[in-house]
């Protein structure tokens, strides 16, 4: 039994303890009232800290987000200079980088092979745009993987994309060893867990990972659940929970892979379409009849068009009904009406967002008003609008392309740089930790909340205050006296530490 805390309950608001039973909340209330009701427990006193639901990451690439933790972190590069200086630095053979941003360089541009293959020395250097949708390669890479000249998105002088890319990101996926693949997948794992994560969403696929990779991850035993998604229209022999995640239907906007319906505003084109709405048709069908979940990862407003085609085709062979009880889902849902957003909503579609993306690249100055324009650019991600067409929201990161930072996505869901997109802190919260089980198909009433009969999965936060809504409706802080109001979540302006996770009453992280 939990006493001594703040226990954030739909069903007991004023909760300051909660009794748990073989990996299960079997109580909710005040001390006094636990300590009498359960004698015998084993007793952890919470010293005031505030106990919530665990947090639900619905979209990870897990090792590369190893990687990143462990190799080399392009993130803070703020010029193309300190980028080869990084690489210069770089130790190995196989040289593994992410997150370099042009559009914050004040060259304005990425480097050149020949300057990228004058910093390697030599050896095989992969270095993933922070899209993860194009990539620098080295000289050394690329006669590793021949077949990338030959394919769609080949420059022999800048970065690759589209099937090039895919080339030789599993080139350098290869040349590194199945020992330090896992260690990358631990560090991740129990990275997630310190953040509060008990459970995250991997969106793996034949272009970006490989069935190995998955294997691994889904083999771990310990650290966050695993949720495992295969972006292919083929089965998989891995026990995943559908065919979806990052099958794709189109690229990203910082490459200028996201399928447009008019040319981005700083280049002439309109991006890569992968799929046609027949194709995608096909797949939620045959997903549909199969009892399995399907989707796809969807960025520009001409996905989007063959997406929702897409359905609407799928829906006359199977019915709406069948096909909204799939609970298909789609990754990012950047650039959606609202027409779209109603019928996407009607189809039972779980949106699986990330909103660190406005947070790195929203507002008139962001990398989405360079690439669209600032009318365009500035109508990504409206969150409100997927709400309130009844669409299911599960937020999730995209590591390594933004942060894992489940309190930083929630401040990004509110405070969006567009007015009107945003949502309430109630509503990111949930869409952070219920939101997260029931895109995963759980939508019992209970798992992603904490109330009697739902599984005890919690993180333990030491916050500052928490908002409370006092009995006259306005908005307080957290008084001496907890029994003034219903406490609410942590101040937006807070950064809370997170001092234990617990999965199904098992700790998968401590803070010492």
């Amino acid at each position: 039994m939990l006493v001594g805390g703040r226990v954030h309950s739909p069903t007991a608001p004023d909760a300051t303890a909660m009794a748990i039973t073989d990996g299960t909340v079997v109580w909710l209330g005040r001390d006094e009232v636990g300590r009498a009701l359960h004698p015998d427990a084993e007793v952890v006193d919470l010293a005031g800290a505030w106990v919530a639901p665990a947090f639900v990451d619905a979209h990870v690439h897990a090792t590369s987000a190893g990687l990143l933790l462990t190799g080399l972190d392009l993130t803070g590069c703020r010029s193309l200079p300190e980028l080869l200086a990084a690489v210069r630095a770089a130790e190995g053979p196989v040289v593994w980088g992410h997150g370099w941003d042009e559009t914050r360089w004040p060259e304005n541009r990425p480097p050149t092979r020949a300057e990228l293959d004058e910093a390697a020395g030599g050896a095989a250097v992969y270095l993933s745009r922070v899209d993860v949708h194009s990539a620098l390669a080295s000289t050394a890479l690329v006669d590793r993987a021949p077949a990338a000249r030959a394919a769609d998105g080949w420059s022999p002088d800048g970065p690759l994309s589209r099937a090039a890319h895919h080339h030789v990101r599993a080139a350098a996926k290869d040349a590194i060893p199945a020992a330090r693949r896992r260690a990358a997948q631990d560090a991740f794992l129990r990275h997630a867990a310190s953040r509060g994560i008990a459970s995250v969403h991997e969106c793996a696929g034949p272009d970006i990972s490989s069935r190995d990779d998955l294997a691994d991850l889904l083999s771990a035993a310990h650290g966050p659940e695993v949720v495992g998604y295969w972006g292919g229209t083929e089965p998989v022999d891995l026990p995943v929970r559908g065919l979806a995640g990052d099958l794709f239907v189109d690229g990203a906007l910082g490459s200028r892979t996201a399928a447009l319906r008019s040319p981005y505003a700083d280049a002439d084109t309109s991006g890569a379409l992968y799929l046609t709405a027949g194709e995608i048709a096909e797949h939620l069908v045959a997903c549909t009849r199969a009892g399995l979940q399907g989707g796809f990862h969807v960025i520009g407003d001409a996905a989007m068009a063959a997406v929702v085609e897409g359905f609407e085709r799928a829906a006359a062979v199977v019915g709406a009904p069948a096909l909204a009880a799939r609970r298909h889902r789609l990754e990012h849902v950047e650039m959606v009406d609202a027409e779209q957003a109603a019928k996407l909503g009607a189809w039972g579609v779980v949106a699986s967002v990330q909103p660190l993306f406005d947070r790195e690249w929203g507002g008139p100055s962001g990398m989405y008003a360079q690439r669209l324009g600032v009318e365009r650019g500035t109508a990504l991600n409206p969150f409100a609008r997927l709400a309130s067409a009844g669409l299911v929201l599960a937020f999730g990161s995209d590591a390594p392309v933004t942060d894992v930072d489940p309190w930083a996505a929630i401040r990004a869901a509110v405070r969006h740089r567009t007015d009107g997109h945003g949502i309430s802190p109630r509503a990111a919260f949930n869409a952070h930790t219920r939101g997260g089980w029931r895109a995963a198909g759980v939508d019992d009433g209970v798992t992603g909340t904490l109330q009697p009969g739902a599984p005890a999965t919690y993180a333990v936060w030491e916050v500052g205050e928490l908002e409370v809504t006092a009995p006259d409706s306005r908005v307080q802080r957290w008084s001496t006296d907890p029994r003034s109001g219903v406490p609410g979540l942590p101040s937006l302006d807070d950064t809370p530490t997170c001092l234990r996770t617990v999965l199904r009453g098992r700790t998968i992280y401590e803070r010492q």
